[in-house]
Parts: structure tokens; sequence; C-alpha cells
């Protein structure tokens, strides 16, 4: 049985709670660049020196706010690819890809924190590697998946030559993620990776102004199209 919380600890864990509530407001109003714990203490009504006793500064509530977003993320990509898991390869790499748009279109401010412009005078932290890798390593789970199953088209033509400083990145992220593919399929991969994201970022940013209105139709074929791409049926 789950020990109760002391009246004590409750209260800090719901202060937390209002911290990252109001610091999420912060970034849709102002930016992350602008985010200010005088601001935050502001809003909840507490002296400004009170709110050093939750956290530390400014760039620690950023890395909070950093890591409950790629969770957030994280959480809602891997829900899907564990309900795809019967579907074929091809079919859960696009249910995949939605997701990920649509939360996107759901959070945009946090994906702006994430995937936006950085923000001057922070750096993530190395502890933000593990829950900002979370949606990535279920995209290529897929990929690792469809490979036992053999639902990954076997290449006619040779693999590509991406030479001995890529090969050994490759070699070194093929035993991180567990994927037992050749250098082609791993580059294939990481451009329809980076490409996803791509898109989404575009269209979260308006750069497909005039250029095309139907986002979500261009996002789903791209993503199907780049499920080819990586050999995934």
């Amino acid at each position: 049985m789950a020990t109760k919380p002391t009246s004590r600890a409750q209260a800090r864990i719901d202060m937390n709670r209002e911290i990252m509530r109001v610091g999420r407001e912060q970034l849709a109003e102002v930016g992350a660049a602008a985010l200010s714990l005088r601001a935050v203490a502001r809003e909840l009504g507490i002296v400004s020196s009170a709110i050093y006793r939750y956290v530390a500064s400014r760039d620690e509530l950023l890395t909070r706010l950093i890591d409950d977003a790629y969770n957030s993320l994280g959480d809602a990509v891997e829900a899907d690819t564990a309900a795809t898991a019967d579907e074929r390869a091809e079919a859960r790499w696009v249910s995949a890809a939605l997701t990920i748009r649509s939360w996107a279109l759901d959070h945009p401010h946090e994906y702006s924190l994430l995937y936006g412009s950085p923000v001057p005078g922070y750096a993530a932290p190395e502890q933000t590697a593990v829950s900002g890798t979370r949606a990535t390593r279920a995209l290529v789970a897929i990929v690792a998946d469809a490979r036992r199953n053999r639902q990954l088209a076997t290449r006619r033509s040779a693999p590509i030559d991406v030479g001995a400083d890529l090969a050994a990145d490759f070699a070194t992220l093929r035993s991180a993620v567990d994927l037992d593919v050749d250098d082609t399929v791993v580059l294939d991969v990481l451009i329809a990776w980076s490409q996803l994201f791509g898109l989404v970022s575009f269209e979260l940013f308006n750069q497909t102004r005039g250029v095309v209105t139907h986002h979500e139709a261009l996002f789903e074929t791209a993503a199907r199209r780049l499920a080819g791409v990586i050999g995934l049926s």
C-alpha cells in the first residue's frame, strides 16, 4: 500500500505542479527566452524569493519544461506504437508520424521550446537526452520490428558507402537502439526522421503559407513516401 504524503510534502508537490502550469502559460504568452521566475512567482501570488525554495533558477525551470514536453510527446508516440503493434510496418510508421504532428499542433509552444530557436544563454543538460529521444526511439523501434518480422524490403542495389566517420557514428547508433540494419537503412531512417520533424516545423512556423493548404494530406503522403524509402511494407 502506497504511503500517503505528509501535508507538507503534498503542499510541495502541489506548488511544483502550479509552477509548471504557470511556466507553460509563460511559454505561450512571452516565449521561452522571456521566461522569468519573478513573473511566475507574481502569477502564483508569492514573493519572488519564495519560488527559489522549489526551483533554483530560470534554467532549471526551462529544463523541467523541456523534460515534461519531451515526455509528453514520448508518451503519445509510444502509446500509438503499442496500439498498432499488430499492424504492418508501413501503417505503424505513418500512424506514429501523424501522432507526432497531432501532438505538435496540440502543444505548439512546447514544440517550439523543443524544436524551435535555441534560448539565448541556455544549454540543455545531458539529462534531457533520455526524454528527448523517446519519440525517435519509438520510430526506430518500428524499423527494428519490421526487420525482425520481415517487413523491411531487401535492397537490390549495393549499400551506400557512407565513409568511415559516418560508419562509426552509425555503428554506435545501431548498438544504442538495437537496430540490425546496414548503413544505407540507418541513413534513410535519419533522413526520414529529420524530414518528418521538418514538415511539422514548416507547418507550425507557417513556412508553407501560399504553397500548401492541405497540410495533413501532405504530411501523411510524405510519411508514407518516407516509409517506402526506408523499405517498410
